[in-house]
Protein backbone atom coordinates (compact mmCIF):
# COMPACT_ATOMS: atom_id res chain seq x y z
CA UNK A 1 0.00 0.00 0.00
CA UNK A 2 1.38 3.39 -0.96
CA UNK A 3 1.71 5.87 1.90
CA UNK A 4 1.43 9.47 0.88
CA UNK A 5 2.52 12.57 2.75
CA UNK A 6 -0.76 13.76 4.29
CA UNK A 7 -1.35 17.23 5.59
CA UNK A 8 -4.44 18.87 7.08
CA UNK A 9 -4.83 22.54 6.15
CA UNK A 10 -7.55 24.56 7.83
CA UNK A 11 -10.19 26.04 5.52
CA UNK A 12 -10.54 29.80 5.27
CA UNK A 13 -11.54 32.46 2.75
CA UNK A 14 -10.52 31.70 -0.83
CA UNK A 15 -7.64 33.51 -2.51
CA UNK A 16 -9.31 35.36 -5.39
CA UNK A 17 -7.30 37.50 -7.80
CA UNK A 18 -8.73 39.70 -10.51
CA UNK A 19 -8.89 37.77 -13.77
CA UNK A 20 -8.17 34.40 -12.12
CA UNK A 21 -10.17 31.65 -10.53
CA UNK A 22 -10.26 31.40 -6.74
CA UNK A 23 -8.21 28.98 -4.70
CA UNK A 24 -9.36 27.66 -1.32
CA UNK A 25 -6.94 26.13 1.24
CA UNK A 26 -7.72 22.44 1.65
CA UNK A 27 -9.49 21.30 4.78
CA UNK A 28 -8.95 17.67 3.74
CA UNK A 29 -5.72 15.71 3.41
CA UNK A 30 -3.49 16.31 0.41
CA UNK A 31 -0.70 14.43 -1.35
CA UNK A 32 2.64 16.04 -2.18
CA UNK A 33 5.96 15.60 -3.96
CA UNK A 34 9.12 17.03 -2.43
CA UNK A 35 12.74 17.45 -3.49
CA UNK A 36 15.92 16.53 -1.68
CA UNK A 37 19.61 16.60 -2.66
CA UNK A 38 20.84 13.33 -4.17
CA UNK A 39 24.30 12.46 -5.54
CA UNK A 40 25.18 15.17 -8.09
CA UNK A 41 21.65 16.51 -8.33
CA UNK A 42 18.29 16.06 -6.66
CA UNK A 43 15.41 13.61 -6.48
CA UNK A 44 11.69 14.07 -5.99
CA UNK A 45 9.92 11.68 -3.63
CA UNK A 46 6.49 11.14 -2.14
CA UNK A 47 5.61 9.96 1.35
CA UNK A 48 7.25 11.31 4.48
CA UNK A 49 10.89 12.29 4.86
CA UNK A 50 11.35 9.38 7.27
CA UNK A 51 9.44 6.90 5.08
CA UNK A 52 9.28 7.77 1.37
CA UNK A 53 6.52 6.09 -0.63
CA UNK A 54 7.52 2.95 -2.56
CA UNK A 55 6.06 4.31 -5.81
CA UNK A 56 4.91 7.50 -7.49
CA UNK A 57 1.47 8.05 -9.04
CA UNK A 58 1.28 8.25 -12.85
CA UNK A 59 2.57 11.73 -13.66
CA UNK A 60 2.12 14.01 -16.65
CA UNK A 61 3.95 17.12 -17.86
CA UNK A 62 7.00 16.54 -15.66
CA UNK A 63 9.31 19.55 -15.93
CA UNK A 64 12.43 20.60 -14.02
CA UNK A 65 13.93 24.10 -13.99
CA UNK A 66 17.00 25.74 -12.50
CA UNK A 67 15.96 29.21 -11.37
CA UNK A 68 13.18 30.57 -13.56
CA UNK A 69 14.30 29.54 -17.03
CA UNK A 70 17.02 26.89 -17.41
CA UNK A 71 15.35 23.54 -18.24
CA UNK A 72 16.87 20.38 -16.80
CA UNK A 73 16.41 16.74 -17.69
CA UNK A 74 14.00 14.94 -15.35
CA UNK A 75 14.11 11.14 -15.31
CA UNK A 76 10.96 9.53 -13.91
CA UNK A 77 11.61 6.25 -12.08
CA UNK A 78 9.29 3.97 -10.15
CA UNK A 79 9.72 5.69 -6.78
CA UNK A 80 11.48 8.95 -7.61
CA UNK A 81 12.29 11.57 -10.20
CA UNK A 82 16.00 12.22 -10.71
CA UNK A 83 17.21 15.67 -11.75
CA UNK A 84 20.88 16.49 -12.43
CA UNK A 85 22.03 19.86 -11.14
CA UNK A 86 24.48 21.97 -13.16
CA UNK A 87 27.73 23.08 -11.61
CA UNK A 88 27.70 26.57 -10.13
CA UNK A 89 30.49 29.06 -9.64
CA UNK A 90 32.61 28.86 -6.49
CA UNK A 91 31.21 31.14 -3.81
CA UNK A 92 27.96 31.80 -5.70
CA UNK A 93 24.74 30.16 -4.51
CA UNK A 94 22.81 28.26 -7.19
CA UNK A 95 19.27 29.39 -7.98
CA UNK A 96 16.55 27.19 -6.51
CA UNK A 97 15.60 24.00 -8.33
CA UNK A 98 11.93 23.56 -9.28
CA UNK A 99 9.95 20.52 -10.35
CA UNK A 100 6.46 20.64 -11.83
CA UNK A 101 4.16 17.72 -12.59
CA UNK A 102 0.48 16.82 -12.56
CA UNK A 103 -1.58 13.73 -11.79
CA UNK A 104 -5.11 12.89 -12.96
CA UNK A 105 -6.80 10.44 -10.61
CA UNK A 106 -9.47 7.94 -11.58
CA UNK A 107 -12.11 9.90 -9.63
CA UNK A 108 -11.69 13.07 -11.68
CA UNK A 109 -9.28 15.02 -9.46
CA UNK A 110 -6.37 16.81 -11.15
CA UNK A 111 -3.44 17.64 -8.88
CA UNK A 112 -0.63 20.02 -9.78
CA UNK A 113 2.60 19.31 -7.90
CA UNK A 114 5.00 22.22 -7.53
CA UNK A 115 8.18 21.36 -5.62
CA UNK A 116 11.20 23.56 -4.95
CA UNK A 117 14.63 22.80 -3.49
CA UNK A 118 16.44 25.76 -1.97
CA UNK A 119 15.57 29.07 -0.35
CA UNK A 120 17.66 31.57 -2.29
CA UNK A 121 15.01 32.88 -4.69
CA UNK A 122 12.70 35.50 -3.18
CA UNK A 123 10.57 35.67 -6.34
CA UNK A 124 8.04 32.91 -7.04
CA UNK A 125 7.99 31.17 -10.43
CA UNK A 126 5.50 28.37 -9.80
CA UNK A 127 1.78 29.16 -9.68
CA UNK A 128 1.66 28.28 -5.97
CA UNK A 129 4.97 28.72 -4.18
CA UNK A 130 6.48 29.40 -0.77
CA UNK A 131 9.40 31.83 -0.96
CA UNK A 132 11.70 33.30 1.70
CA UNK A 133 11.42 37.02 2.32
CA UNK A 134 15.24 37.19 2.26
CA UNK A 135 17.70 34.78 0.58
CA UNK A 136 18.42 31.89 2.94
CA UNK A 137 15.99 33.25 5.51
CA UNK A 138 13.52 31.51 7.83
CA UNK A 139 10.52 33.75 7.16
CA UNK A 140 8.36 32.69 4.21
CA UNK A 141 5.44 34.07 2.24
CA UNK A 142 2.98 32.22 0.02
CA UNK A 143 2.50 33.40 -3.56
CA UNK A 144 -0.45 32.42 -5.77
CA UNK A 145 -0.13 33.41 -9.45
CA UNK A 146 2.32 36.19 -8.70
CA UNK A 147 0.51 37.76 -5.75
CA UNK A 148 1.15 37.24 -2.05
CA UNK A 149 -1.67 35.57 -0.08
CA UNK A 150 -2.00 34.56 3.58
CA UNK A 151 -0.32 31.21 4.17
CA UNK A 152 -3.15 29.91 6.43
CA UNK A 153 -1.14 26.90 7.68
CA UNK A 154 2.17 25.49 6.51
CA UNK A 155 3.19 21.97 7.50
CA UNK A 156 6.80 21.05 8.21
CA UNK A 157 8.47 17.64 8.07
CA UNK A 158 12.16 17.03 8.78
CA UNK A 159 14.78 14.31 8.44
CA UNK A 160 15.35 14.61 12.21
CA UNK A 161 11.84 13.22 12.81
CA UNK A 162 10.57 16.60 14.00
CA UNK A 163 7.38 18.04 12.51
CA UNK A 164 5.07 20.93 13.23
CA UNK A 165 2.43 23.20 11.73
CA UNK A 166 3.15 26.90 11.19
CA UNK A 167 0.43 29.53 11.48
CA UNK A 168 0.75 32.96 9.87
CA UNK A 169 1.67 36.24 11.50
CA UNK A 170 -0.49 39.32 11.02
CA UNK A 171 1.18 40.02 7.67
CA UNK A 172 0.44 36.49 6.39
CA UNK A 173 4.04 35.22 6.57
CA UNK A 174 5.21 32.20 8.51
CA UNK A 175 8.45 31.84 10.43
CA UNK A 176 10.32 28.59 10.95
CA UNK A 177 12.94 27.81 13.56
CA UNK A 178 15.59 25.36 12.34
CA UNK A 179 17.04 23.82 15.53
CA UNK A 180 18.21 20.61 13.87
CA UNK A 181 20.66 19.85 11.09
CA UNK A 182 19.18 18.03 8.10
CA UNK A 183 16.39 18.35 5.57
CA UNK A 184 13.30 20.53 6.13
CA UNK A 185 10.20 20.18 3.93
CA UNK A 186 7.42 22.80 4.05
CA UNK A 187 4.07 22.04 2.41
CA UNK A 188 0.82 23.83 1.61
CA UNK A 189 -2.13 22.67 -0.52
CA UNK A 190 -5.27 24.27 -1.91
CA UNK A 191 -8.18 23.59 -4.27
CA UNK A 192 -9.56 25.62 -7.17
CA UNK A 193 -13.19 26.58 -6.63
CA UNK A 194 -15.36 24.87 -9.25
CA UNK A 195 -14.47 22.58 -12.16
CA UNK A 196 -11.84 23.23 -14.82
CA UNK A 197 -11.06 22.18 -18.39
CA UNK A 198 -7.47 21.06 -18.96
CA UNK A 199 -6.30 19.77 -22.37
CA UNK A 200 -9.90 19.11 -23.39
CA UNK A 201 -10.80 17.13 -20.24
CA UNK A 202 -13.14 18.44 -17.56
CA UNK A 203 -12.07 17.90 -13.96
CA UNK A 204 -14.54 18.41 -11.16
CA UNK A 205 -11.74 19.19 -8.72
CA UNK A 206 -8.31 20.73 -9.30
CA UNK A 207 -5.72 20.91 -6.52
CA UNK A 208 -2.38 22.64 -6.17
CA UNK A 209 0.27 21.33 -3.78
CA UNK A 210 3.48 23.25 -3.16
CA UNK A 211 6.55 22.13 -1.24
CA UNK A 212 9.75 23.94 -0.33
CA UNK A 213 12.69 21.91 0.93
CA UNK A 214 16.16 22.89 2.06
CA UNK A 215 19.04 21.53 4.11
CA UNK A 216 20.46 23.00 7.31
CA UNK A 217 24.11 22.29 8.06
CA UNK A 218 25.51 22.66 11.57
Amino acid sequence: MTHWITRAVAARAAWCLTGWVCLTPLAAQADALWLQPHADGAQALAGTVAQPAPSLPPLQAVRALQGDAQPLEATVQAASIRVPRPQGRVGVALPDLRLQARHASANGVLTYYQAKLGRQDTKAHNELELVPTTPGGNTFKLVWKGQTVAATRVNVDTSAGWSRTLTPAADGTVQLETPFAGLYVLEVSARINGSAMVDGTKYEEVRHTATLSFEVVR
